[in-house]
């Protein structure tokens, strides 16, 4: 997920593990800061857990503009 804050950052974060968000001035540098973010974080035996049982039926992604 990545929102942009009112200071102008967009925050990004992966809700699937925990502890795994970031931000970043632009989307790319936010992008790669999650990518940092989530290598250190299935670190995690807790993470690697949520991941190995991670198999979602469906998935969908939706943008709304409000």
């Amino acid at each position: 997920m990545i929102e942009k804050g009112v200071d102008g950052f967009y925050v990004v974060e992966c809700p699937i593990l925990r502890g795994c968000y970031t931000q970043g001035k632009t989307i790319d540098e936010a992008l790669n800061n999650i990518k940092e973010v989530i290598d250190l974080v299935i670190e995690e035996k807790e993470n690697r857990e949520i991941l190995k049982n991670y198999k979602p039926i469906e998935l969908s992604l939706h943008t709304i503009n409000v």
